[in-house]
């Protein structure tokens, strides 16, 4: 009995933890990795260590892969299609792919289908910073003047069209001499309007290439400092009608962009009980991790099936609640010996570590709690996290 090879490209937490959901499947792997000291290649058996920027590295990796997937949106769209002429499934495709690789690209087309986004546009220098934002303030009934009042318009959110996550290649500016950092590397730059939300929720969701997709239940996701913190599943407080809104819309935007995999949809909750698109994931997604333990099919199980063109596993929750809490680095390096304390407090407790080197403010692992009281499973995720990263010490 021969099983199907999948390539993975990028070697990082996300590679890892597909790898591990494919073992009970007996899934092969074959990993294109930056290093031999990333998460993944720590724990898959084929690794290549090269450049996925390089079209030979590439095209040698895939010889004898049966479909390509990536835990990362780096890969140049170029290569991709080279690939594809040559007979080799990607998964999710470059015309996909695209969406989740450059910003300008994500919000026309979105646009163009309807989906609900933020005011924004490509602007060219500060001084169209400015323009975009007296055209939010004149949308919102302002005067038009000869040139902006103080505060009108502002603040601004400008986005690198490519690149940038966690916080990176985004800045929210209040003046136009503000808004002069965003274009010093030269690359496109996608001002947005601020958007006056109540919380940030996700929405994700599985496709299949025969066109089978499922939804998981939508989350909240805390964010500090630009980085996920805390996910709640499911959202709490969420109407059953925006809820369900949610995912219809990440079940069009997967199906319209024709994504195979998993697809995160990041949502604006706006004070006037909208939803609007953020970002999209074309991989799966911090927002996804308390699947792990939570779903009866992890995030990660199903994008594999997805790739393989498999039926696609049940996403419901196993628990009424299940909080997914990131470890971060801190000042204490040695996390195995927080394990003791972790794992006597709370039986229940799942800790998911990367491999990676302890350094502050990094991701290095997460924990996953779930239970019936949500102010129960709240606390023992973030009282496990904090004792791992060493900021508590009881």
């Amino acid at each position: 009995m021969t099983f199907p090879v999948i390539g993975m490209v990028g070697g990082g937490q996300l590679a890892r933890m597909t790898h591990e959901a494919g073992i009970p499947l007996g899934i092969r792997f074959k990993l294109l990795s930056d290093t031999p000291q990333d998460s993944a290649a720590q724990v898959v058996r084929d690794v290549v260590v090269g450049d996925y920027r390089d079209l030979d590295t590439l095209r040698d990796f895939a010889r004898g892969c049966d479909v390509i997937t990536f835990d990362h949106e780096h890969v140049p769209t170029g290569h991709l299609r080279a690939l594809e002429a040559e007979g080799i499934p990607v998964r999710p495709g470059p015309e996909a792919l695209v969406h989740a690789q450059d910003k300008g690209v994500m919000r026309a087309r979105l646009s163009e289908i309807g989906v609900p986004c933020p005011r924004h546009r490509i602007v060219a220098d500060p001084a169209d910073v400015t323009r975009f934002a007296r055209e939010g303030a004149a949308c919102e009934g302002a005067a038009r003047t000869g040139e902006a009042r103080e505060g009108e318009g502002w603040p601004v959110v400008l986005k690198t069209v490519r690149g940038g996550y966690d916080g990176k290649g985004v800045w929210v500016v209040s003046s136009e001499a503000e808004a002069a950092e965003p274009f010093r590397a030269g690359v496109p730059v996608l001002a947005e309007e601020k958007v006056d939300y109540v919380r940030e929720l996700a929405a994700n969701v599985v496709r299949s290439p025969h066109g089978q997709a499922v939804a998981y239940p939508v989350v909240e996701s805390i964010q500090v400092d630009g980085v996920c913190d805390t996910v709640i599943a499911p959202a709490p407080g969420l109407s059953p009608e925006l809820s369900a809104h949610a995912q219809e819309m990440a079940l069009t935007i997967a199906a319209e962009l024709g994504v195979i995999g998993h697809l995160a949809v990041e949502l604006f909750e706006t004070r006037d009980g909208r939803v609007l698109v953020n970002e999209l994931a074309m991989r799966p997604h911090n927002s996804g991790h308390w699947t792990q333990d939570g779903a009866v099919t992890s995030q990660f199980a199903n994008h594999l099936r997805a790739v393989l063109d498999l039926p696609l596993g049940d996403p419901r929750p196993r628990a009424p609640w299940t909080v997914m809490a990131n470890v971060l680095g801190g000042d204490y390096p040695d996390m195995y010996q927080g394990y003791l304390h972790c794992m006597a407090r709370d039986p229940r407790l799942k800790i998911h570590m990367y491999g990676k080197d302890v350094k502050p403010g990094r991701k290095v692992g997460h924990v996953n709690t779930y239970g019936d009281d949500l102010a129960d499973v709240r606390e023992r995720a973030a009282h496990a996290a904090a004792y791992l990263r060493g900021t508590i010490t009881e």
